[in-house]
């Protein structure tokens, strides 16, 4: 039944396609991570930097870490001079995204978080502070 459809469907377009009985398996290779993968077929990870102006500056931050291959070097100082209950309130989004993906957050110096997929996790020495949700 399938295939009298799709011969009448054919027809109809005036294609020359060949039968669908002499057609051979054919399979079509997906490319899983958005163009991501070196000729390998290893992915790559991509390190990119973020500065956050806005609160709604973090939402390219959350679709490059929901992603998962991208680090990001965050860049806060700009909100950090400007709103700090902004601030507070995008670093706990961060955070909770963070959580869900199995990342992982960390501030270092001032002005600088760094944000990780579920591969990658971050070393901590007393330069890094731990980033708690309040």
């Amino acid at each position: 039944m399938v295939k009298r459809i799709f011969e009448k469907f054919k027809r109809s377009f005036g294609t020359d396609e060949p039968d669908i009985d002499e057609v051979e398996d054919e399979y079509v290779e997906l490319d899983v991570l958005g163009g991501s993968e070196d000729k390998k077929g290893t992915a790559k990870v991509i390190v990119r930097p973020f500065v956050i102006n806005d609160f709604s500056d973090i939402k390219l931050v959350l679709d490059s870490l929901r992603i998962g291959n991208t680090v990001g070097l965050i860049n806060i100082k700009p909100l950090k001079n400007k709103d700090l209950v902004e601030l507070k309130r995008a670093i706990n989004k961060l955070k909770k995204t963070c959580d869900a993906v199995g990342g992982d957050i960390a501030g270092f110096g001032d002005d600088y978080l760094v944000v990780t997929p579920s591969f990658a996790s971050i070393y901590r020495t007393k330069d890094t502070e731990n980033i708690d949700a309040e």
